[in-house]
């Protein structure tokens, strides 16, 4: 019985996982991020899988992420955007919709 139980929330959790996975990417199209973005590959702007490689492992990569995201800025993926700055997009997103994004890219 306890088996059943634990089955049931796991179920659970991957569906709501999964859900707020989908809520997220629509958000990011609705934000127009796949404007410049893709989830695979690369456009004007790097892949969201290679923003998550790269800052993996990386424990200040959420906190920059959301300031570059909120303010705008280049140089760090200059080989992949050849030098199209990020615009800012303070004025566009809240910033609890911005954390949800960077939330979203950083599980990939």
């Amino acid at each position: 019985m306890r088996a059943l139980w634990t089955s049931i929330a796991t179920a659970a959790l991957t569906i709501m996982s999964a859900g707020l996975a989908l809520a997220d990417e629509a958000l990011a199209k609705k934000s127009g991020c796949f404007e410049c973005h893709n989830v695979d590959k690369k456009l004007v702007g790097p892949a969201f899988h290679d923003v998550a490689a790269k800052y993996k492992n990386d424990a200040g990569a959420r906190s920059a992420l959301i300031e570059k995201v909120k303010k705008g800025g280049k140089g760090n993926w200059t080989e992949v955007s050849r030098g199209v700055p990020m615009p800012p997009h303070s004025g566009r997103l809240s910033d609890a919709e911005i954390h949800r994004l960077i939330d979203w890219v950083l599980s990939l």
